[in-house]
């Protein structure tokens, strides 16, 4: 099957973060209009957003925390664990629905009706640990679809590839000891930029030593040195651990043009690498592609990136 699916639904807008918040609700509404303008949408199938179980998310998250975020948002609680990390009543339901939504399209490419999806959902995932909340995230969209890929479709060698100018230290410290997910992340140096984790020595523990590839870039770094280093190391790790399917969390604080991120890369730079993400998976993971939106907080660059990454996995 090579059709694409997105997920891109108004529910997503009801996670209200509050006046100033970098994670708003404006982020969806650029993406939606690129996407109008793009021609991409009627080529695109549809995935609507269901609530995760308590059962998928359990299998990332303590079910104590997992209360504690229901709690909290039914409480009114301005934020969970951190002021980054800011709810309104209706975020548990969005966040169940966001977690959901990906393990949905993750469901429809492991039974072959999808071959790639997008998910455009919020709040993002990838800062979120066992837990406790971090970074605008509550549940770890993304580490819950590799679970349910795992676990209920029999996955045994997952890619994650998190490009996001935030280290994705949920997603790692997720995985960090299971050799069935090779986390690769590119990020700012962690001396430079939050969270402060994804060091080069960290490479994973016990039976996943060596399944987890942090490579830092110091600020200012540029498309050519986004370019080295997908070419050595991340590319022949890639290629030594001939993924099944491929799990990108993608976000767009990397550019140059981000008022978060400290990196300097242009909008070429996230073509360059989908480029040669969709070659690696055509050729180890029968082109499975599941992407799912993590930062980005440039709403000109949301508008433009994000449908030119859509169009790379529609193959546009």
């Amino acid at each position: 099957m090579s059709a694409v699916g997105l997920v891109f639904d108004d529910v997503f807008r009801r996670h209200d973060t509050g006046p100033g918040h970098p994670e708003r609700v404006a982020r969806l509404e650029a993406i939606g209009e690129g996407l109008a303008t793009s021609g991409l949408v009627d080529r695109l199938v549809r995935v609507a957003p269901t609530p995760s179980t308590d059962a998928d998310l359990e299998l990332v998250h303590d079910a104590d925390y997992i209360r504690r975020v229901a709690v909290a948002c039914a409480d009114g609680a301005p934020y969970i664990d951190t002021p980054d990390s800011a709810i309104c009543r209706q975020s548990e339901h969005v966040a169940r629905l966001a977690a959901g939504a990906v393990v949905s399209a993750a469901d429809r490419i492991a039974a072959g009706e999808l071959r790639r999806a997008f998910c455009a959902v919020r709040p993002p995932g990838h800062h979120a640990e066992r837990s406790v909340s971090m970074g605008f995230c509550l549940f770890n969209n993304i580490a819950v679809a590799a679970r349910v890929l795992q676990r209920r479709h029999g996955f045994e060698r997952i890619l994650i590839l998190d490009w996001d100018v935030h280290h994705g230290n949920g997603t790692q410290h997720t995985f960090e000891e299971d050799p069935g997910v090779l986390f690769v992340s590119l990020h700012a140096d962690p001396r430079t930029l939050y969270p402060g984790t994804g060091f080069a020595h960290e490479r994973g523990r016990g039976a996943g030593s060596g399944y987890t590839l942090n490579v830092p870039l110091e600020p200012g770094s540029d498309d050519d040195e986004c370019r080295r280093v997908f070419e050595d190391p991340i590319i022949p790790a890639i290629i030594e651990y001939e993924p099944q399917v491929v799990l990108l969390s993608a976000g767009f604080d990397a550019h140059g043009s981000d008022p978060v991120g400290n990196l300097g890369f242009s909008d070429a730079a996230f073509d360059w690498m989908g480029t040669r993400l969709i070659e690696l998976a055509d050729r180890f993971a029968e082109g499975r592609i599941l992407s799912v939106l993590e930062g980005g907080y440039d709403l000109g660059v949301l508008q433009r990136v994000v449908p030119a990454h859509l169009s790379k996995l529609v193959g546009q």
